[in-house]
């Protein structure tokens, strides 16, 4: 079970509670990701270079 030591929230969270977005936890040598409104359910942990090239894909969307 992956226990990462502290979870971050986007800068770009919701309106209300702040609790419509992902959070990222740096662990090892892994990244893991999990949504701000279902804490407890499953993460996914990608490489650093992974995670990368994810967030790059994302930035340069249409």
């Amino acid at each position: 079970m992956l226990t990462p030591g502290v979870w971050r929230k986007s800068s770009f969270s919701g309106g209300g509670q702040g609790d419509a977005c992902v959070e990222v936890a740096h662990r090892h040598t892994r990244i893991a990701i999990r949504d701000s409104k279902a804490p407890t359910r499953a993460t996914l942990t990608l490489p650093p270079t992974t995670f990368a090239s994810f967030i790059n894909a994302l930035k340069h969307q249409s």
